[in-house]
């Protein structure tokens, strides 16, 4: 059974402190409605060392809200994306993961051109943190 989410004022705490503590441990790009709520993001940060002695951008997360889907706010956050790590000096390339049961991610990412890599095997190992 997956964790219990925690209260809302602790994750957004978390939230704050990952992408405004100094150093900041992660970007965001954002996407607002007419009433100014967000509607769309990817986090991301960057990653040392990619290939040879570059770095990459990696993508944690792409969301885009339920009922905006397919008007391509993702489409615009992709782009982005590439732009953010093709304007940054020795960063070679944009990476992120998604489920293998989450074929509408898959097919996102098949739509735009994207092929999937099946060279890595993910691990994880929990610290204790939470």
């Amino acid at each position: 059974m997956p964790p219990s989410p925690k209260p809302f004022e602790e994750r957004q705490t978390q939230v704050e402190e990952a992408l405004f503590g100094s150093p900041p441990l992660a970007s965001a790009l954002l996407v607002e409605d007419e009433e100014g709520d967000v509607v769309g993001l990817a986090a991301y940060s960057f990653l040392w060392p990619s290939a040879g002695s570059t770095h990459s951008l990696f993508l944690k997360e792409l969301y885009v809200r339920d009922t905006l889907r397919r008007q391509g706010i993702g489409v615009r956050l992709m782009d982005e994306l590439r732009h953010v790590a093709s304007a940054r000096p020795g960063c070679s390339r944009v990476e992120w993961m998604t489920d293998r049961d989450n074929p509408d991610a898959r097919a996102f990412y098949g739509a735009l051109g994207f092929a999937e890599f099946d060279g890595k095997v993910v691990y994880r190992v929990k610290t204790g943190a939470e």
